[in-house]
């Protein structure tokens, strides 16, 4: 690990950059990952295009990418690393995160 809150594969760090190349939003610095609430396990993942640095945000820059994590979400996601899966039904950034006690059998949620 580097040191950061949040490490990044290649393929994560490449689909961040396409995503920032495709952006319907102007004045797009990256990504924000964060936690919500939500799902049988308690806790879910969320990404979304971020703006601004929010007071207290941690910023990663890896792979010429920023991922902005959410202030509430560190200490959840302490140590993770960022990948991005494609697959025949479905494709996204997936969490490998050490933290993880359980996760629900669908693969939405998790706990700590």
């Amino acid at each position: 690990m580097n040191g950061n809150v949040l490490t990044l594969t290649d393929r994560a760090a490449a689909r961040v950059k396409q995503l920032m190349a495709n952006s319907p939003e102007e004045g797009v610095l990256g990504l924000r990952v964060g936690i919500k609430t939500r799902g049988c396990s308690g806790l879910s993942y969320f990404v979304e295009y971020a703006k601004e640095q929010k007071k207290f945000e941690d910023v990663v820059e890896d792979k010429d990418v920023k991922i902005f994590v959410d202030p509430t979400a560190v200490m959840f996601i302490l140590g993770s690393e960022m990948d991005y899966v494609e697959g025949k039904i479905e494709s996204g950034f997936v969490f490998n995160n050490p933290n993880e006690k359980s996760r629900c059998g669908c693969g939405e949620s998790f706990s700590i």
